[in-house]
């Protein structure tokens, strides 16, 4: 009957500590959030053996040591009821008690980030900007949130940004692809993703194609760089560019780039360079040409050979000499300028090259260093001097071999004539002579040929001017020459001595002054 009667005290008793468990949660919970659940026991009458914490019935956790339960960083899937139990010793045996259930909401510290974008078909080259849309929660506005960005699986950017916008300079062809976004609180650290869009980049064709040259004084010379210069007026993404030569077809360069234009320079041109050019354009599409361009290399003049070209042997002074200059090298059109001791003589334009001379007419003063000039507009190039000698006249000479050419023939004729006087004076010894060979016989008395007419008096005397007779000089021979005074009759003895003239004797009229 005692034994009895305690097990009815016992279970009375326990029917009385029915709700000794009560679970102890926060009562309002945001994502991040610490969640910690405690199962407290109104008295500690009873001995607890083992606790369980349950959410919407299922045992989330089981101990025997530990009698609380907690969710570090709370999200929105940890929403439910929540409820523990207990294991308890009843003095001999061991029985179950079960707390209150406790509804907990998980709330949204913030929305799921919205990407939005400027433009899902941009052109290339265009800009872009991405925007991460989301807000805190009201009741936790303080809330910090962070941003970044992704194409792909690729993180556009190396850290997180306090902006929720990034602004993409210029997109091409290459940045075509699904975009993405995080968001995120620092404290507590809660982290979302945004669904991904897609942006499609068009790429433009390229169009206008030009080539123009740039050369460093305005001019293509030899020696000195050449750019040429492709561009295109529209065109997007890497454009390759290619320089070609027309007669050949070969590329002569190549360059692929990010722009409207690339540069490919020659840096020592040559003469050999010149001719017809092009280029071409290409991003993707379809190659486009330029049109052709002629490139013309001008050379400068080399230095010029001078020549001075005389007649003979040795100048003279009365000799026409040619002085010619000549660049073998050079683009025309050439100015030539002839010198003597740095005084200008002449200048001669060669418009399609070649050389350039001049004559000169020698004197004694022209003797001196002459020297030329060639000059295309690229620079002056002098020749070396040449020392002209001028010793005398070529028309002395001339007279000298005159004067022996007539004295040698004077020489013959006076031989002849001496014969004829003296076969005249031995017919006149002999007395035979006629009236009529009076002229012949006063001219053949002396036999020098001087003349003295008959008709004079005889007692005037011819008293000779110069004589010069048996020269020393054989070179030069001179005639005797008579000077006579007329009388007051004198035009009729110079008409008589003209009536009686032999064919043999030729007569002069000497004016006396």
């Amino acid at each position: 009957m005692l034994l009895l009667w305690s097990l009815l005290v016992i279970f009375a008793s326990a029917s009385e500590e029915a709700d000794w468990l009560t679970l102890r949660a926060p009562s309002a919970v945001f994502e991040g959030d610490r969640i910690d659940l405690i199962c407290q026991r109104k008295t500690d009458k009873w001995e607890i053996q083992t606790m369980a914490y349950y959410k919407d019935g299922k045992k989330l956790h089981f101990s025997n040591e530990v009698f609380s339960f907690s969710i570090p960083s709370a999200v929105l899937s940890d929403s439910g009821s929540y409820s523990c139990s207990a294991t308890v010793r009843i003095y001999f045996w061991y029985d179950s008690k079960k707390s209150n259930s406790i509804k907990i909401q998980v709330q949204e510290l913030f929305p799921y980030p919205v990407l939005t974008v400027s433009a899902f078909w941009p052109t290339e080259g265009s800009p872009v900007t991405l925007t991460c849309e989301t807000q805190p929660s009201p009741q936790r506005s303080n809330a910090q949130l962070r941003y970044r960005f992704f194409r792909g699986g690729r993180a556009l950017a190396s850290s997180w940004s306090s902006s929720p916008e990034l602004q993409l300079p210029a997109v091409w062809k290459e940045d075509s692809g699904s975009y993405w976004c995080q968001a995120e609180t620092v404290t507590p650290r809660v982290t979302k993703q945004s669904l991904q869009s897609q942006i499609l980049v068009q790429r433009v064709p390229v169009s206008n194609v030009s080539l123009d040259i740039w050369a460093p004084k305005g001019m293509v010379i030899e020696g000195e760089s050449l750019v040429l210069l492709c561009s295109v007026a529209e065109g997007t993404g890497n454009i390759t560019f290619s320089w070609h030569r027309e007669d050949t077809g070969t590329s002569v360069g190549r360059k692929t780039q990010r722009s409207l234009s690339a540069e490919m320079e020659v840096p020592a041109v040559q003469e050999s360079d010149a001719g017809r050019y092009y280029c071409r354009a290409d991003n993707g599409h379809e190659p486009i040409q330029s049109k052709v361009l002629s490139i013309c290399v001008r050379s400068p003049a080399s230095r010029p050979v001078f020549i001075l070209r005389v007649p003979g042997a040795q100048a003279m002074a009365g000799d026409v000499v040619e002085l010619r200059c000549e660049a073998h090298r050079g683009s025309p059109p050439i100015m030539y300028r002839f010198y003597r001791e740095n005084i200008t003589l002449q200048n001669s334009l060669a418009p399609f090259g070649g050389g350039a001379s001049f004559n000169l007419s020698l004197t004694m003063e022209h003797s001196g260093n002459y020297s030329c000039e060639a000059d295309n507009g690229l620079g002056a190039q002098h020749s070396e001097a040449v020392t002209l000698s001028i010793s005398g006249t070529r028309g002395y000479r001339r007279d000298r071999i005159t004067a022996r050419v007539l004295g040698a023939l004077c020489g013959g004729l006076g031989f002849i004539v001496a014969v004829l006087l003296l076969y005249c004076g031995f017919h006149k010894v002999s007395g035979g002579h006629s009236a009529t060979d009076a002229p012949r016989d006063a001219s053949s008395a002396n036999p020098q040929g001087s003349i003295r007419p008959s008709s004079l008096p005889d007692t005037e005397e011819l008293q000779p001017e110069y004589v010069n007779v048996n020269p020393v000089d054989v070179d030069v021979v001179y005639s005797q020459v008579w000077s006579i005074q007329p009388p007051e009759d004198s035009a009729n003895i110079r008409r008589t001595i003209l009536e009686n003239k032999d064919s043999h004797v030729i007569y002069s009229n000497i004016k006396e002054t």
